[in-house]
């Protein structure tokens, strides 16, 4: 997709500093890092988000994640790192390339993710997961 910030940098039309590739996925480091070593590891070819991308290049990603991970972790001399996938523009998606965060962390860094747990009532807990079952044909 020639609009593709992803997809430009992928075919070389901008530069990057990459840290991982193969025939299938790359991975470079975000230029708006949240720490030093924040990574994006993300599909050779243009898929949004987790709803189109094929299940086997899913796996292939997953996969590339989890080697840029060690990588990571090993290189920042990190305690562990966050995996992290937006997936859809109201999700925090800027860049609609599905792309996964890998982020390197350390105790007292100074990163917070957070979110105000809910708690539900036994009734929905039990309408929610009905629904979602419902939608995949369980």
């Amino acid at each position: 997709m020639a609009s593709c910030v992803f997809c430009r940098i992928v075919a070389g039309e901008l530069p990057s500093a990459r840290i991982y590739e193969d025939d299938k996925t790359v991975a470079f480091l975000d230029i708006n890092p949240i720490v030093r070593g924040h990574a994006l590891v993300l599909t050779r070819d243009h898929y949004e988000g987790v709803d189109d991308i094929p299940e086997q290049l899913l796996r292939e990603l997953a996969a590339s994640v989890k080697k840029v991970a060690r990588s990571v972790k090993q290189g920042m001399n990190a305690e562990g790192v966050n995996i992290l996938l937006n997936n859809g523009r109201c999700s925090g998606q800027i860049v609609p390339h599905i792309h996964f965060h890998v982020i390197p962390r350390s105790t007292n860094d100074g990163v917070a993710f957070q979110w105000s747990p809910r708690q539900y009532s036994s009734s929905e807990l039990d309408e929610v997961a009905a629904r979602i079952r419902k939608a995949h044909g369980a």
